[in-house]
C-alpha cells in the first residue's frame, strides 16, 4: 500500500514516464530532411541551368504563367538554397523548424505546379515528394523531438 501523505492522496514514487518515440515518426523526419535537401539541390541546379542557358527551357505557347527564363532561373536558385537550408534546420528538433519546412514544402509544391509545362513528370514527382514531406512532419510530435534531440518540451 502506498504511503499516505493526506487523506485520499497517495505519494507518487514513480518518476514521470518518458515520452514514447515512434520510430516511423523519427524516420519520417530524417526522410523529410533528406528529401528536402534533394529538392533544394534540384531547384538550385535547374535554376542555374536556366540562368546559364536562356534556351534551356523553351517558352510555352498560351501559358499564362510563362515568365522570363532568366528571372525564373534566379527565383529557382534562391528557392533551392532556402529549401536546402530549411532541410538542415530540421535536425535542430525545434517546432519552428518543422513549421518552416512544411511551409517551404508547400511553396515548393506550388512552384513545381507552375513549372509543370516545362517538365511535367519531374514536377509531378516533386509535388508528390513535397506533400509526403508535409505529411511526415505533421506526424512528428514535440515529445519525439524532446526524446531524440533533447529539445525543450
Amino acid at each position: 500500500m502506498p504511503d499516505q501523505i493526506s487523506p485520499g492522496r497517495a505519494r507518487s514514487t514513480a518518476s514521470e514516464p518518458q515520452p514514447r518515440v515512434r520510430p516511423a515518426a523519427v524516420g519520417g523526419v530524417v526522410f523529410a530532411a533528406f528529401v528536402m535537401g534533394v529538392i533544394g539541390a534540384y531547384h538550385a541546379i535547374a535554376g542555374l541551368a536556366a540562368v546559364l542557358n536562356e534556351n534551356f527551357y523553351q517558352a510555352q505557347d498560351d501559358y499564362a504563367f510563362d515568365f522570363d527564363v532568366n528571372a525564373r532561373g534566379w527565383v529557382q536558385m534562391i528557392t533551392g538554397v532556402i529549401v536546402f537550408a530549411a532541410a538542415v534546420s530540421l535536425f535542430s528538433g525545434r517546432t519552428w523548424a518543422r513549421i518552416v519546412v512544411m511551409t517551404i514544402a508547400a511553396v515548393s509544391a506550388l512552384e513545381n505546379f507552375f513549372f509543370t509545362p516545362y517538365q511535367p513528370v519531374w514536377s509531378a514527382i516533386l509535388i508528390a515528394l513535397d506533400i509526403l514531406v508535409i505529411w511526415s512532419l505533421a506526424m512528428y510530435g514535440r515529445s519525439e523531438a524532446h526524446k531524440v534531440y533533447g529539445a525543450p518540451l
